[in-house]
Formats: structure tokens, sequence, C-alpha cells
């Protein structure tokens, strides 16, 4: 029985799934790590913690597993997109990580917007934002010069780690686009870019798909740990873009809606060229030749989380949402905008806050809570509809991910308002299965991800869209996006007293 392992290597855990070729789990295992939050906004990690884990994955799984070091055949990771390594001339790491989530940057995006703007968004079809990796980099040119000075690659956490296991250096198309220094269009380093912001070119890794092999398990390592056979590590994929292949996200009538602490939603696209002009990601995917679009509410889960902690804090959300389902479509007229950190998609404003409008008397927590559900569903749909103006999209299906998979009535609450059929996956692996699929495929398991996801990727029901709701749901949406325009001058005065 041969195996192979999908690493996810996350911002909190890095996790491992051993799978068959029959695309069963066989064994799953993590390693958990630290935040670093030496000043306020800043978000850092220090990257010999996602080695230390990834060397418990595999102390464990060979604990779980009594053929895991006879019969590993391929590894292949998912990881958190944007934050930057830096690595010197003796390949040692310069500084702590600094990760997607921190936002210390926003001069530098100033800066980047300024400069270079319309020719960035030409070439890397993203605007710059604190999350990507260019403004990192300004960063530490303009506050860290000694560490520049000293600098000689750039890494992304998932291409140090398999840095870690073989020994060479690369990166993947769909973790590059996250960089803001990639032709995403002609899948290379965008050099004016680059001259742009004095980055030499030779500070960045090869580029290889997300299948291919970027070399063999170091002997040491083999050693280490009694692995008896050669191992390939392939290059792996950025965790949104696993997410989608572990999602069966490969045709571009397919939707998945995401619901994490931020929320996402997704959509394979066929061309790099979609007019969206920024307001929505998009990147290479992890399948050859494919792109994603990518909307993001910064609080998605969160607000549901927020919300519970808030007003009921004695309750778990299988309590605080037994009764959501009684409440009619549309909460008793109580609408809920989830901008408590402010928002990204369509509305790139980091001053905008969140809003219940409509409260009366008549509303309990239980209406309170089905809004707070209905208001993370409209602001996911923000996204479908721009994909569905500016690229004509239609879609009959959305695969649900995450939190907003595990409650029956808001499966339904998303049919209603998507307006198309709500599926589940059967077993929800997340990123790690993507990245066990781009493992078989390299091995040559199967010739493509389609032909993986057929044996790794199944579905089940989740709710199908009932027209009555339907019709209330595009009347509430049109009130919904009248919100964010008619608070926002008052959300950003209000900032000063924050």
């Amino acid at each position: 029985m041969s195996y192979v392992l999908g690493i996810d290597l996350g911002t909190s855990s890095l996790k491992g799934l051993l799978m068959n070729r029959s695309g069963e789990v066989v064994a799953q295992a993590s390693g958990d790590y630290p935040l670093l939050h030496p000043a306020p906004g800043f978000s850092e990690q220090d990257p010999q913690e996602w080695v230390t884990a990834c060397e418990q994955v595999f102390v464990q799984l060979k604990e779980q597993v009594a053929d895991f070091t006879a019969n590993l055949a391929g590894i292949s990771i998912s990881g958190q997109m944007h934050s930057l390594v830096l690595l010197d001339e003796k390949d040692e790491v310069l500084r702590p990580a600094i990760l997607w989530n921190d936002v210390r940057t926003t001069d530098q995006c100033r800066e980047i917007t300024d400069r270079f703007g319309d020719e960035l968004l030409a070439l890397t079809k993203n605007i710059a934002l604190e999350g990507f990796t260019l403004p990192k980099i300004l960063w530490v040119q303009e506050e860290e010069p000694a560490i520049w000075n000293q600098s000689r690659k750039i890494l992304l956490p998932k291409d140090y780690l398999g840095f870690w296991l073989t020994g060479t250096k690369h990166m993947d198309y769909s973790d590059a686009a996250g960089t803001l220094l990639l032709d995403v269009a002609a899948g290379q380093w965008a050099q004016p870019v680059l001259d742009e912001f004095a980055i030499p070119t030779d500070y960045l890794p090869e580029l290889i798909d997300s299948a291919g092999e970027i070399g063999e398990l170091r002997p040491e390592l083999k050693e280490r740990f009694g692995f008896s056979q050669t191992v390939k590590i392939f290059a792996g994929g950025a965790d949104n873009a696993c997410a989608a292949v572990g999602a069966g996200i490969l045709d571009d009538s397919i939707g998945m809606a995401s619901i994490g602490t931020s929320g996402v939603f997704l959509s394979l696209e066929n061309a790099a060229d979609k007019g969206y002009g920024g307001k929505l990601h998009l990147f290479n995917h992890a399948a050859v030749g494919k792109y994603y679009a990518m909307g993001v509410t910064l609080a998605a889960g969160h607000s549901l989380s927020w919300f519970k902690e808030t007003f009921a804090p004695t309750q778990d959300f299988t309590e605080l949402l037994a009764e959501v389902g009684q409440i009619p479509a549309g909460s008793g007229g109580l609408l809920f905008t989830p901008y408590i950190v402010g928002e990204r998609t369509p509305h790139v404003d980091s001053q905008i806050r969140g809003s219940f409008i409509g409260m009366d008397t008549t509303h309990t927590l239980t209406h309170f809570a089905r809004a707070v559900l209905e208001g993370i569903t409209f602001s996911l749909k923000d996204s479908q509809v721009l994909m569905e103006e500016v690229a004509q999209k239609s879609f009959k299906k959305i695969v649900s991910v995450g939190g907003g998979a595990k409650n029956s009535d808001w499966l339904q609450i998303q049919a209603d308002i998507f307006n198309a059929e709500i599926v589940t996956l059967t077993a929800e692996q997340g990123p790690g299965l993507g990245a066990a699929m781009l493992a078989a495929v390299g091995l040559g398991w199967f010739t493509d991800l389609q032909a993986a996801g057929e044996v790794f990727v199944s579905y089940q029901k989740g709710a199908k869209p009932k027209p009555e709701n339907v019709a209330k749901y595009a009347k509430l949406y049109q009130a919904y996006r009248k919100v964010y325009p008619t608070t926002k001058e008052i959300c950003h005065e209000l900032a000063a007293f924050r």
C-alpha cells in the first residue's frame, strides 16, 4: 500500500493528512505553534516552528501507521499565503516571517499604489493590500535596511518547508500569484515590478507547477525518521488554491463558499484577464493553466463568534442556532453587516464597521443570530454578484465548506441567498486534501487533478433554494447593498473615538 502525505501549513498549526491510492484517509497528525506580536498590528512567526511541527507530524504518523516509513511515496504542501521569509547567503533565516495577517504596511501599500498602481494591477491582477508580500518587502527595505542588505532569497512558508525537506528552493504559481511579484498571465516573475522596487531577480526561487517535483526527501531526514525508500516532494500550492482542489473546484460553473474566521467566495477561471479591476483577487490555480477569482469577507465566522461571546457567552453554537430555522427569511426586518474589523470585498475599507439595522422590540436573541448568518452570507454574495456581472458566470452549484457547512439552517440560507444548490463535502479535509491530490498527480497515480478528484472528492446533499425565500432575499439584498455607502462616512468619523 502506497501513501501520499498532504501537509497544510496554516497560521496556527501544521496538519498532516495521510491518504492511500483509493482516496481514503489513513491517519492524521498535527503540531501547533504560536503567533508573535512584537508590536500592535504586527504578526510574525519563527519558521523553525514549522519545521518542528513537521517533525512532530512525522513522529505521530510513524506511531499511528506501521508501514508509514516503508510506503510513503510522496509529499506535497499547502501553505498560508503571502507571508515573507528572508534567507541570507548561507540560507539562514534572517528574521521572523511577516505573516499574511500583519497590517504594518499601510504606508507601503500607499507608496506602491502611487508609484506603480495601474501597471501593478495590469501585471499581477491585484491591487496593493497589507496582506501581500511586496509591501512587506518594502517595509523591510525601509525599516530594517541591514536585514535587507543581508537578504539573498525570498520564500513563502510552504516553500521554506519544501527547502527544509529537499534542499532546493522553488515556488509554485498559485502561491507566487499572492506576492504581487508575478506576471499572472505570463506565468513568470514580473520584471517591471522587480525593477521598480529594487528586488534582484535571483532573490526569487524557480517557478514550478503545483504538482511539479521539487526534489526528494533529504538523506539525513530519511535516516532520522527511518524512511526506507525514496520519498518524492512536490511543490504544492497556496492554501486557497489547495482548498479549492480539495473541494473539487475544477469547473467554472461551480463556486465555493468557505466560512472560517474570514470568508471566501471562490470560482475557477479559464483566463487571466476577467476585467475585475482589483475588485476581486485573481490568482493562478493549482490546476495547470487555470486561475481562480476570490472575494474575501474579513469577519465571516469571526462575526458569529463575536456575537456569541458578547451576547450568549454561556451557550455553545448548537444551542445558539438551534431555533434560527423557526425565524422567517429576513429575520423580521433585522439586517446585519459583518464589517466588524473592516472589509475587503467589494469594499476595501479598514475603517468601515458593522451594523444591526432595523432593530425593534419584537426581536429576540434568535432573530439577531439569524440576521448574523444572513449578513455573512450577503457579504459573500457580493463576490458572487461581481463574478456574475463582470464575467457573466452562472452558478448552479456551490460547495459550502467550513463553519457554514455545519448547520442545516445556514445551508438553507446560503441556498436561498445564492439562489443555487448547495452541496457539502462527504469528508471535509481542507487544504491538506488538495495537497495530497497534488502529490498523487505528481506521482503519476492520476493523469490530472480532475481524475484525482473523481477518487478523492465526494459530495453530499446540502440544500436547494426555495423560490419564496429567494424572492425575499433578492429584495433584502438590495437593502443590504445600501448600508455601506450610507454608513461609510459615519464609521470613518467614529474612527477617531476608537
